[in-house]
């Protein structure tokens, strides 16, 4: 009687034992097999046919071969075998052998290879396959025989996360398809060598970014088949900035080399008439920084099923860079005492920072200030695919109340109500720009977003803010997501300056317009050059289009009914700094203009108070106060000379050396009143940094820095910090004091291991003076090019 091929179902009670299966098998009868010569068995016909399909693993006959079980209909599986009370042996090792089997995957992940260079992930230190989404990658797979594509049967799984979901995107099935379509993942094979496979593989423009554990499926004849997972090949996914699909897609090469690609840039400091600026290493390839960016997103215990929208990344990202709600990157620090950490001054990239925060699990690193938050975000935006810059804005307000007016509250007297006064304006803040669409907002709102990673106010409960739309700040479209009221304040709010009655009220007496949001700037495509990219945030002060846009924004604040309306003027103050402003240890000096533009003669009586101030703009100590009394021709302009002398500023000086003016006044015959501030800052000596030496890759060199104290005092336990991406890692030099105006020098020795053009930076940081630093070129040579 022939076979009888059970049915799927009932497959795990074939044969004579219940434990023993043979899935997707079709059951054959049992031949009986003849001794040959020597008392060997011969091959049957199926052996032979193996034999010669696959000798390597073709396995000889012997005694120990094991028997296949058949049943056919009128055989009791419960019975032995006739004439013999032996249970047989099963052939479970000959249809394990059979089964199609994955014996290796190579990724094709070295630095040479195709799938790296294609997807710009070359530069990453890591032996680990690094994509971006919406891009063929290719991969070879070790079979354990030839793959037929008529009988076999392949697919890929990737997984990401605690609970992978097919319907959440966590958990993707790549199937083995004739043709790839672009939009979708998929996969082909483009060449076979054997038992080897090559596969090119698609992935979806809207695939979850983050690490996937990567598996290969298969089912033939003999049954399904699944590998074991290898963390050696999981696989890294990031944003595609290529990718026309992408949301963050750039279509200019040139920023994207800029704006994702580039590991060193610069950040700007000071004040808008002083501007500083230093270099910052993002190092968004360093070893480690792309495991520590997916830690974030993990810490986040946010699902990994959102990590496919880049406005809820930039957002979640935004508030692990901080460390109030979430215990993220950084702990930040405003009051000068710094000794439990690492003063913000000091750090000059992103790399130690971010290795520091994942060697301890999580701990926030001490300390950071906006320069610092906004560094490191933009280097995790830009490891994570996101184009991103790090922007300053100065004269930047810090609306507390979400009037969208800076208010400056002031007594009978003239003098500012510190507990009041919550509003500031800092000399300068600085938060990155990110580039994405918004399809989360109407047509047209795409492009440079602002995110914040420095922990002001809170958003929605955390201390986050962005991603807000520039488009929708410049036209003063604070209604539209997210924190797009607190940006505007922050660039092209009024400033308002109320003064105390008799009676405890307050009455509005002046108001400034143009007074926030200058200079804004960033560093340029492909140069070291600062680029002023103020117009992009507003329209040009005073225009018609600025003021629709101020009063389009403060009709949904909280103060609207009391916006003021203008008001005649003809008189007016303004403060002028002289050349690059004064330096640190010398005396400060500034140019009062006072103008009469009527026809009759102005008397004034003038107020001045000179305050210490942090860079937030908060208060820390007032130093000087003057009142002088003013007369002004008609049609006339006066110019006075305001000046304090070096000891008189230097026990109260910190941080940034920032100092604020503050002029209020009166004109007699009109009532006017005058009020205007102006911050400005003691600029710092530059560390000097002078290479000794050739600089080939692994042949030590050695640079020297050099130091001279402006200050007639002694720096006490001053710490130089060097670094430079492929020269060397971060390193702190503990120098000791640094006399009254004495210059000092130290020499370093490294190896360089990477060659090109290279950066090496250097900062010095005490109790007395901060904000020194220096940055040095250094070009290194390939040691094969030397040898040559």
């Amino acid at each position: 009687m022939p076979a009888v091929i059970s049915p799927v179902r009932d497959r795990s009670d074939v044969g004579r034992f219940p434990t023993v299966t043979f899935p997707f098998v079709e059951d054959v009868e049992e031949e009986k097999e003849e001794p040959g010569e020597n008392g060997v068995k011969k091959e049957n016909a199926c052996q032979q046919w193996w034999r010669k399909a696959c000798a390597c693993c073709y396995k000889q006959p012997g005694d120990d071969d094991l028997t296949e079980t058949v049943v056919t209909e009128d055989e009791d599986p419960d019975k032995g075998e006739e004439g013999n009370g032996e249970k047989p042996t099963t052939g479970e090792g000959n249809l394990n052998e059979l089964l199609l089997k994955v014996k290796s995957i190579d990724l094709m992940k070295s630095k040479t290879e195709h799938n790296l260079k294609e997807h710009h992930t070359n530069l990453y230190q890591s032996d680990k396959l690094i994509i971006r989404r919406g891009q063929t990658f290719q991969m070879w797979i070790t079979l354990s025989r030839p793959f037929d594509p008529l009988t076999d049967k392949l697919h890929l799984e990737l997984k990401t996360g605690l609970l992978p979901e097919v319907s959440k995107g966590t958990h993707v099935i790549v199937p083995l398809v004739e043709d790839l379509e672009d939009g979708r993942w998929e996969a082909t094979v483009v060449k076979q060598e054997n038992r080897r496979i090559k596969l090119s593989v698609n992935s979806s423009p809207t695939a979850v970014i983050g690490r996937y554990q990567l598996t290969v499926g298969t089912s033939c004849a003999s049954g399904p088949y699944t590998s074991t997972h290898n963390p050696a090949n999981d696989i890294y996914m990031l944003f595609n900035p290529w990718c026309d699909d992408d949301l963050v897609f750039m279509d200019s090469e040139a920023e994207r080399q800029e704006y994702v690609l580039n590991d060193v840039g610069r950040i700007y400091y000071g004040t808008e008439h002083q501007i500083g600026e230093r270099t910052w290493n993002y190092g968004q390839f360093s070893d480690g920084v792309l495991a520590v960016c997916v830690f974030l997103l993990e810490k986040s215990r946010t699902p990994n099923s959102g990590w496919g929208d880049p406005v809820n990344v930039v957002r979640i990202l935004s508030a692990m860079i901080n460390s109030p709600d979430d215990l993220g990157v950084l702990e930040g620090r405003w009051d000068g005492n710094y000794s439990l950490g690492t003063a913000p001054t000091v750090w000059s990239g992103s790399v130690e920072i971010l290795q520091e925060y994942y060697k301890n699990k999580g701990t926030p690193v001490k300390y950071g200030q906006c320069w610092v938050f906004a560094g490191v975000f933009t280097t995790v935006l830009r490891c994570l695919g996101i184009p991103a810059r790090t922007v300053t804005n100065f004269s930047s307000a810090h609306d507390t109340d979400v009037s969208l007016t800076t208010d400056v509250y002031l007594d009978e007297n003239f003098e500012p109500i510190t507990h009041l006064n919550a509003d500031s304006t800092w000399n300068f803040h600085v938060w990155t720009d990110c580039w994405m669409a918004r399809p989360d907002l109407p047509h047209g709102y795409g492009g440079w977003q602002t995110v914040d990673a420095t922990p002001q106010e809170t958003s929605q409960g955390t201390y986050c803010c962005g991603p807000a739309s520039l488009t929708a700040v410049r036209n003063g479209q604070v209604y539209l997501k997210h924190d797009s009221p607190f940006v505007f304040a922050e660039v092209n709010s009024d400033k308002i300056y109320w003064q105390k009655t008799t009676d405890g009220t307050f009455r509005q007496i002046y108001s400034e317009k143009n007074i926030v949001g200058h200079a804004i700037s960033t560093k340029a495509v492909g140069s070291d050059e600062r680029l002023d990219i103020t117009h992009l945030y507003k329209h040009p002060e005073g225009s018609e289009e600025e003021r629709i846009s101020v009063e389009t924004a403060c009709s949904y604040g909280s103060k609207a009914a009391a916006f003021p309306s203008p008001t005649a003027e003809d008189v007016t103050l303004e403060v002028f700094l002289e050349g690059e402003g004064p330096k640190m240890g010398e005396d400060a000096e500034l140019t009062i203009k006072l103008r009469n533009n009527s026809s009759e003669q102005r008397n004034i009586t003038l107020n001045s108070q000179l305050a210490v101030m942090y860079y937030t703009g908060v208060h820390k100590a007032t130093v000087k106060r003057d009142k002088a009394d003013v007369e002004i021709l008609p049609n006339e302009e006066n110019e006075l000379t305001w000046a304090m002398e070096y000891k008189m500023y230097k026990d109260q000086l910190i941080d940034q050396g920032a100092l604020m003016l503050t002029l209020s006044g009166r004109v007699r015959e009109t009532q006017q009143v005058l009020v205007t501030q102006f911050s400005f800052r003691l600029r710092t000596p530059d560390l000097i940094i002078k290479p000794i030496g050739k600089a080939v890759v692994g042949q030590e060199m050695k640079v020297e820095i050099s130091f001279t104290n402006p200050l007639l005092r002694v720096l006490k336990e001053a710490i130089f910090h060097i670094e430079g991406l492929g020269l060397l890692p971060a390193r702190k030099i503990e120098f000791g004091n640094i006399g009254s105006q004495e210059s000092v020098s130290l020499v370093q020795h490294f190896v360089p291991s990477l060659p090109g053009p290279r950066k090496l930076l250097a900062s010095l940081d005490s109790k007395q003076l901060t904000q020194v630093h220096g940055v040095c070129d250094i070009t290194v040579e390939d040691k094969s090019s030397v040898d040559s």
